[in-house]
């Protein structure tokens, strides 16, 4: 009878913890030497890249953010400048054609005033503040108020039948062909959008969304001051 033995046979196979540490190894040796000179000076070949060498490196590569300052020129702003209105600004003028085919200007109601809303008959927020806006209208042209309602960029039988026909309002509407104003004011986009001028032609406050009856007399105790 043959006796087995009780000792345990040496692995036929190779350690893989000794192939791993020989590929790392070895890994290590090849980045030492196509890459060496770049891990110790920073990549520059002057010498080693101190952490404040390297925190102006970073900053230098980030443009400076423009800055927004208050724009008084009545003109619409040119190509490069900041584009849109803020609080505070004096409003751009312009001149659109009614549903009529009437010219009208905002420089027409200078002393008065004026809400310029900008609106769409897709819009529907701009349909829930709509008879809010008529209701204002009525109660507040004694005091002069003017609302000029520039539809964005619609056929004239379209916004005719809305604006007239199907929400019955009063105030006056006007065609933004190609949105050029409410690109001009900043509101390409965002309807309704809704800026409150005084009689100097100040923009007083910009609301951006639907407005309430509460929220346009709030915005309106700001510009109807010197006329009520």
């Amino acid at each position: 009878m043959s006796v087995r033995s009780s000792e345990k046979e040496p692995p036929s196979g190779r350690n893989p913890i000794v192939i791993f540490l020989g590929f790392l190894l070895l890994g290590a040796a090849l980045a030492l030497l196509f890459f060496g000179r770049d891990l110790f000076t920073g990549g520059s070949g002057d010498g080693p890249a101190t952490v404040g060498e390297a925190e102006v490196t970073v900053l230098e590569q980030v443009s400076e953010l423009p800055s927004i300052t208050s724009n008084t020129d009545q003109s619409p702003p040119t190509s490069g400048s900041r584009s849109g209105l803020l609080v505070g600004d004096q409003a751009y003028d312009f001149t659109l054609s009614d549903l009529d085919g009437n010219p009208v200007s905002l420089a027409n109601f200078r002393g008065q005033p004026v809400i310029v809303n900008f609106w769409a008959t897709w819009c529907a927020p701009c349909r829930i503040e709509m008879p809010e806006l008529q209701e204002a209208f009525e109660k507040y042209k004694g005091d002069g108020l003017v609302i000029l309602a520039l539809d964005q960029d619609e056929p004239v039988d379209v916004a005719r039948s809305y604006f007239y026909d199907e929400m019955d309002l009063t105030f006056t509407p006007l065609q933004d062909e190609g949105s050029a104003i409410a690109t001009t004011y900043g509101s390409f986009g965002v309807l309704p959008s809704t800026f409150f001028i005084d009689s100097d032609g100040i923009v007083q406050a910009i609301h951006r969304g639907p407005l309430t009856l509460g929220q346009i007399e709030g915005y309106l105790a700001d510009i109807l001051v010197e006329t009520s």
